[in-house]
């Protein structure tokens, strides 16, 4: 039965070997198995040797064997804290490891590092590292569960131990003590023969024969003597047979029955120990295999599809072609080379003209030009007209009607913008008509404006797009101007400068022709059918261009009338339109704070924030959090350089937090919240949103 159960305990081992997902380790020889009856006969072990049988049989073999099934029992053990340490030893390598490949594979996926060739086939070296942290893990889960079966054996083994002890020892006991009885009543007995065999020789020195009433009679004294003897011999018979039958059972049942199963104990125990050591020896050969194949795997027509070694893959890496990539890479953003010439200030040139002022006809009044351009459908005129010096009229002004040619020197919209550049002496020029404000060809957009700074350098550059009237109208050269739509230029005509920027986006007084403000985001989905506004992207286009170096992008407010200018540009102008191409940094005034300032106004007046007002509560709770690790592009790339613009995450989350979750009337507390939720937007924008 014992045989059995050490049978039926070590296949129960292969069993659970197989249910963790380890290897089926081929059998000892050693350990018994259980085999179908039809089988062939196994050859039985061959007999211990005479001493062994000589140990076994005695009154010492059960206390041998409990003592050798002690030393099996702390030999598990052993080896059990031996496979926990190493289990957490491998575990801690393949989790650490792990954490080492996600983090690199983070970093090559960065742009401040190698692209190309070497950052595929790095990423392949990672992934095997990630493969090899996975077969480690599997080991370690392996030799885990390895401990737990040798802790359950010794346990079991304990029990066992312990059983056999108290059922074993005992029967030795018991035949032991019988012997001690028998012995006793032995010696009684031969004390008091002895006693009789003298009183009845005659023999009574050094005896008193004292009675109740006085001293014996030798015949008295005899025949107590006599029957003392005889209950002794009674005695002493039936502890002997008594010794004699618990002997019997202890040599024929209680000994065998106890030897026996120890050492099936002690067998169990043995095997059990030498195959964990076989499966552990297993474990190690896959581990060391399965790492071999993912550096190396097979070639030849058992190797998988698609696997290659590591360092086939590491060979592949072409610096040459990662090099010309990058550099081509920017083969489009080669600006075009701005001619260089002599640009005189306006204040100058006015001195200049005055004196050289044309009369264009025998009448002492200056001759009446027209300076109207018309722009396409749907665009805005610059217009030019009377004015008292001083005046603050914008020279922009809402769509017009074509007014009747007349001659005149034409004045493009070019002109209009070169009223703050340098001036060449005036030369005229014959009368141009229907001239539209913007120039949608190739050429115009790529003008010498590519070549200026990306954004105002000096206060003065910031506020002329801006501002075209106001003071600088009385030192410009140029004419005051009025509100009229179209008035005679009293004072000189205007010439065309050789060399202009693009003009500023017109203003529209009129209603929206396509509102763009206001909206919310699915309204313009369903009308423009794009998932981003034009306004976000193309604000988004000249941030990143023009605006990710600038100090303190998105916390210093743009100029009021170039924001309220673009505005009317996104409202009425077509999307196609040039003017709301922000690749020029001319049609938004080179001004990026004012493109920082209009995109966070889009955002402010959407009827639901962009965190929308349904996820507040959620994104607040979530925003109490103090670990940072629990709360896990285009203001990603103004993170990335907040060395040199000062806008880190802490500051975009104040000056965005009150735009993109909407204005909430609760607790004061809540707007530190806020902030929180975009700060942590934006330090984990790589892990909410993919890197396209």
């Amino acid at each position: 039965m014992s045989d059995r159960n050490s049978r039926e305990s070590t296949n129960g081992d292969h069993q659970n070997g197989a249910r963790n997902g380890s290897l089926s380790v081929p059998t000892s020889p050693s350990v018994p198995q259980a085999l179908p009856a039809a089988s062939s006969p196994v050859t039985a072990p061959p007999a211990p040797p005479a001493a062994v049988e000589n140990v076994l049989t005695s009154n010492i073999g059960i206390s041998t064997l409990l003592d050798r099934l002690k030393q099996s029992i702390a030999s598990a053990r052993d080896l059990a804290s031996f496979l926990k340490k190493r289990s957490a030893l491998e575990e801690e390598q393949a989790n650490g490891l792990k954490r080492l490949v996600r983090a690199h594979l983070e970093s090559i996926r960065r742009p401040d590092g190698k692209a190309g060739s070497y950052a595929r086939q790095v990423g392949e070296m990672l992934r095997v590292h990630e493969r090899m942290a996975d077969n480690g893990m599997q080991f370690a889960l392996s030799l885990h569960q390895m401990h737990e079966d040798l802790n359950e054996l010794g346990n079991t083994m304990e029990r066992g131990r312990k059983q056999w002890k108290h059922d074993g020892l005992d029967a030795e006991k018991r035949a032991s003590d019988a012997e001690i009885a028998m012995q006793k009543a032995k010696a009684r007995y031969d004390s008091l023969a002895e006693q009789y065999d003298r009183a009845k020789t005659g023999d009574t020195k050094g005896s008193r024969r004292l009675g109740i009433k006085g001293p014996k009679s030798a015949e008295q004294h005899e025949s107590d003597l006599l029957g003392k003897t005889q209950a002794a011999d009674a005695d002493y018979e039936d502890k002997v047979r008594q010794a004699r039958t618990q002997r019997e059972q202890l040599v024929r049942t209680g000994r065998p029955n106890a030897v026996k199963a120890l050492r099936d104990l002690i067998n169990e125990c043995d095997h059990a120990l030498t195959l964990q050591l076989q499966k552990y020896a297993t474990f190690n050969e896959k581990l060391l295999l399965g790492n071999g194949l993912a550096v190396s795997p097979l070639e030849g027509k058992d190797a998988a599809v698609g696997s290659r070694s590591m360092r086939d893959t590491l060979y592949d890496i072409d610096n040459d072609g990662d090099f010309h990539g990058y550099v081509g890479s920017y083969s489009g953003k080669i600006a075009r080379p701005s001619d260089i010439h002599y640009e005189q200030h306006p204040t100058l040139a006015s001195k200049q003209q005055q004196p050289r002022q044309p009369s264009m006809g025998a009448s002492s009044q200056p001759p009446t030009m027209s300076a109207t351009t018309y722009p396409p459908s749907g665009g805005l005129a610059v217009k030019t007209s009377n004015s008292q010096p001083g005046s603050t009229n914008s020279r922009y002004s809402g769509p017009q009607q074509p007014q009747p040619t007349t001659p005149s020197y034409s004045q493009t919209p070019q002109s209009a913008s070169s009223q703050y550049g340098n001036q060449q002496p005036p030369m005229p020029e014959p009368y141009r008509t229907q001239q539209p404000a913007y120039n949608p060809s190739p050429q115009s957009a790529r003008d010498p404006a590519y070549n200026s700074p990306p954004y105002p350098t000096t206060l003065q550059d910031r506020a002329l797009p801006s501002s075209p009237a106001g003071p600088r109208e009385a030192t410009s050269g140029y004419p005051p101007q009025s509100g009229g739509i179209t008035s005679p230029i009293t004072q000189q005509p205007s010439f065309p400068p050789q060399q202009s920027h693009a003009p500023p986006p017109p203003t529209h007084s009129g209603p929206p022709a396509q509102p763009v403000f206001g909206l919310s985001l699915q309204s313009l989905f369903d009308r423009d059918a794009t998932p981003v506004p034009l306004i976000v992207h193309q604000s988004l286009l000249a941030i990143d261009t023009f605006g990710l170096d600038t100090e303190g992008i998105y916390r210093l407010s743009g100029t009021s009338s170039h924001v309220t200018q673009l505005r009317n540009a996104f409202n009425t102008l077509p999307p196609s339109h040039p003017s709301l191409d922000f690749r020029n940094p001319a049609n938004f005034f080179h001004d990026v704070n004012s493109v920082a300032t209009l995109l966070k106004r889009f955002f402010a007046e959407l009827p639901d924030p962009l965190l929308t007002r349904e996820g507040y509560g959620n994104f607040i709770e979530a925003a109490r959090i103090d670990d940072e690790g629990a709360r896990r592009d285009a203001l990603h790339g103004v993170v990335q350089r907040e060395g040199r613009n000062r806008m880190g995450t802490g500051n975009l989350g104040i000056c965005f937090a009150p735009t993109l979750m909407g204005q909430h009337n609760g607790q004061i507390g809540d707007a530190g919240l806020q902030a929180r939720v975009l700060d942590t937007i934006l330090i984990n924008t790589t892990s909410i949103f993919d890197d396209d």
